[in-house]
């Protein structure tokens, strides 16, 4: 008995630290996606454009300074220049689907509904479980380059059903990583939990893109 019971003290440290994480992972994720619709609903209302050299610089500067500071009372800064910075990309996004489409706001309605609905089905169901999903890391990491891959391919030999394909898999890889990204807090795998709201939050972000697209591409109406 004695044995058990310090075995119990022992661990709940660690209990209570996974905790803390999880809860200020998801307090900070929701600020910041908070924060990132409202970029985005500012970019989309002075229309604004990024060329797309920009964008990509932006991203990784951005990523970069974010995993640089995440020890430091700046990574709560530099996360909400991030998740700013993805919103304010997102608006022209949204302007060409419901400018493009006549049916455009079903659209962006429909992927957003439809993300949300993934994220919290899955976050709950790691949460709820407590299923380890450490075992997908790998398999994740060698989509995700595929993936990429296949994105550079796209620029010079665009193909519809490809691109199809391609936003599918990207939705069901992002899928993944929101298993593998809530399993790594729960079992103590991230303690940050900046970088792990950075984490979520880029699966959110290309699972709403994603989804958008695969709308857009299979019930966007033109007429």
């Amino acid at each position: 008995m004695q044995q058990n019971f310090n075995s119990v003290t022992t661990s709940a440290p660690g209990i209570l630290a996974t905790n803390k994480v999880i809860r200020n992972t998801y307090i900070l994720l929701s600020m910041t996606v908070l924060f990132s619709a409202f970029t985005a609903a500012i970019s989309m209302v002075t229309n604004l454009q990024i060329p797309l050299f920009l964008i990509i610089i932006g991203y990784f500067g951005l990523l970069y300074l974010t995993s640089a500071t995440a020890n430091s009372s700046l990574g709560l800064i530099s996360v909400f220049l991030f998740t700013g910075f993805m919103g304010l990309t997102l608006g022209p996004i949204l302007n060409a689907t419901i400018q493009g489409f006549s049916n455009g706001s079903q659209i962006v309605t429909a992927a957003l509904a439809s993300t949300g609905a993934i994220f919290f089905g899955l976050s709950g169901y790691a949460m709820t479980t407590r299923k380890n999903f450490s075992y997908l890391g790998g398999f994740l990491a060698v989509g995700i380059t595929v993936a990429i891959v296949a994105s550079l391919a796209m620029f010079f030999f665009y193909i519809p059903a490809l691109d199809l394909v391609l936003s599918a898999a990207i939705v069901l890889l992002m899928s993944g990583f929101i298993l593998f990204e809530t399993s790594q807090i729960i079992h103590g795998g991230q303690r940050n939990y900046i970088m792990a709201t950075v984490s979520l939050y880029v699966s959110l972000f290309n699972l709403f893109i994603n989804l958008l697209r695969l709308f857009a591409l299979l019930a966007g109406r033109r007429d």
